[in-house]
């Protein structure tokens, strides 16, 4: 990964409380998983921003390596990799992401 690649997503996760990284955008997901995650942080009623992957080719491969996950969608929580589609689901289901968004929108 280039420097400057890493800067522009080391901004994008700074600059956004919640911020996802997925296939489409909220109000059209391109995949089962990344619409997962929308639907989840609507559920919630928080604010939150997305990267569309397709639209940006350095991104969705720089993403991968970046957080060290394979697969997209990505969310990250107040600068934090939280995880993908099936991490969001089970903490949602405990009530541990509902406490992180809280914490994260408060700070």
């Amino acid at each position: 990964m280039t420097p400057e690649l890493k800067e522009r997503i080391d901004n994008l996760v700074k600059q956004n409380k919640i911020l996802v990284f997925m296939k489409g955008t909220k109000l059209m997901p391109q995949c089962g998983f990344s619409n997962n995650v929308v639907q989840i942080l609507n559920t919630l009623g928080v604010p939150f921003e997305t990267v569309n992957v397709l639209d940006d080719y350095e991104i969705r491969q720089g993403i991968k390596e970046y957080s060290n996950w394979p697969t997209i969608p990505q969310v990250y929580i107040n600068g934090e990799f939280v995880g993908g589609s099936d991490v969001l689901i089970e903490e949602y289901q405990k009530g541990e992401l509902q406490q992180k968004v809280e914490v994260a929108l408060a700070s």
